[in-house]
């Protein structure tokens, strides 16, 4: 564990995770081998002396946009959704605390007997007190992706960069599963992630992203130790910013 006491090049972070990457291989639900090695990662980052807090979706249990194709109301299915992602959150927090981390949940929509209301004075004092800090129910509202209220959290936290999990290792010209051509871009920037509908996060999350010249490192969370390389300041993934070269291709 020599290189997990590398010096930080970062002070606190959002890490943002899908619901999908708890699902493990099974491809839907909470796998324990899963969440217990992302919980391994978060300790590492944590013994480092990093600030690390957690916005997580809730996809592997309950998708708002997919019930409201099959006929849903759309803020009912998002509601849905936000409840999923508090069943994550809590699981997380689980994981993290048997790895021996304290962890708080601060949920958007009020829950006091699982969570604490999210209100952003106490989500930075409990960084501050070393802390894991797990928000839950997105933003809180209908219409809003996880991925926004992760963009979101980052700003008001204070945030120097978002660690935007994925299965992939980095961003491409297209997608590298169907389409054996597509170019790995390991810089880009705001204008052109948006223009060129590069599956980043969702055009709201990358606009407050660059409105707020937040950092989006979009890494694969399958390959062990990448939060810690990346929070070590290693070139990991790849990165959306603003003074990025515009890609070629």
């Amino acid at each position: 564990m020599a290189d997990a006491q590398a010096p930080a090049a970062y002070r606190r972070v959002l890490l943002k995770i899908s619901g999908e990457a708890l699902a493990g291989k099974q491809g839907y639900g909470i796998d324990p081998e899963t969440i217990g090695g992302i919980a391994e990662e978060i300790r590492e980052v944590i013994d480092m002396g990093v600030q690390l807090a957690v916005v997580i979706g809730g996809g592997n249990i309950f998708r708002g946009i997919a019930a409201s194709a099959g006929g849903m109301d759309r803020a009912t299915g998002d509601y849905m959704g936000m409840l999923a992602t508090v069943i994550n959150a809590l699981a997380l927090q689980d994981a993290v605390e048997k790895a021996g981390v304290p962890t708080r949940v601060l949920s958007a929509i009020e829950m006091r007997a699982v969570s604490e209301p999210y209100i952003r004075r106490r989500a930075i004092r409990h960084l501050e007190k070393g802390r894991v800090v797990v928000f839950a129910a997105g933003t809180g509202n209908p219409f809003f992706t996880t991925d926004t209220a992760g963009a979101l959290r980052a700003v008001e936290i204070g945030a120097e960069v978002l660690l935007k999990a994925s299965k992939v290792d980095g961003i491409y010209t297209s997608d590298p599963a169907k389409d054996p051509t597509a170019v790995k871009l390991p810089r880009v920037g705001y204008i052109e992630a948006l223009n060129r509908g590069l599956a980043v996060m969702d055009t709201t999350a990358i606009s407050l992203c660059m409105d707020n010249k937040l950092p989006i490192v979009v890494f694969d969370l399958t390959r062990r130790g990448n939060i810690r390389r990346i929070v070590a300041g290693e070139a990991v993934g790849s990165v959306v910013t603003n003074d990025a070269t515009p890609p070629k291709g």
